[in-house]
């Protein structure tokens, strides 16, 4: 195996492929658009990206299907499962990186009165859809998609109230 610095994005690109089995670079673009997207984003190209350098990593082989558009895809080696187990076994601590862009613009000096509105709408619509697929799907769920989905749901909330209280304050000056 070469020596590969591991990112993210590449366990991102390893777990996709380990639970579709075997998947092509736009498969995995598409499921991580429709599965992880909400909580891990990860731009098209990068996924692209990824899978050349694991396979340079020995990580994933590729195989050209027998059927269909005759395409190229990729299932982990016993190194890639090895690498993948590591990283999910690993407790290591990485502090979050909200990247909000709302909260960006408060800290320098946007309006709470312009913001919290659209804010409080956008989260809401969001908690409402976590929560209808969880009533929906969630069951279908393994343990671990469930539990992000709950992650996602309480973040909807709490930024719901977040919001909330950031419009209510009755503290902050008017001479911004």
């Amino acid at each position: 195996m070469a020596d590969a610095r591991l990112t993210t994005s590449s366990y991102l690109v390893l777990g996709i492929i380990d639970k579709l089995g075997e998947a092509s670079a736009y498969d995995v673009k598409g499921e991580a658009a429709r599965t992880v997207a909400p909580f891990w984003s990860v731009p098209h190209a990068q996924v692209y990206a990824q899978c050349e350098r694991l396979l340079e990593a020995g990580l994933l082989a590729h195989v050209r299907q027998e059927a269909g558009r005759n395409r190229r895809v990729l299932a982990l080696t016993e190194d890639g499962r090895t690498a993948l187990r590591t990283w999910l076994d690993d407790p290591a601590f990485v502090p979050v990186e909200a990247r909000e862009r709302g909260i960006l613009k408060l800290w320098f000096g946007g309006r709470p009165d312009v913001l919290a509105p659209a804010q409080v709408s956008e989260h809401e619509k969001t908690l409402s859809e976590y929560e209808e697929l969880a009533g929906g799907v969630g069951e279908l769920l393994t343990p671990g998609q469930r539990e992000a989905l709950e992650f996602g749901i309480r973040y909807e909330r709490m930024m719901v109230d977040f919001w909330h209280w950031v419009r209510d304050r009755d503290e902050r000056t008017t001479d911004r």
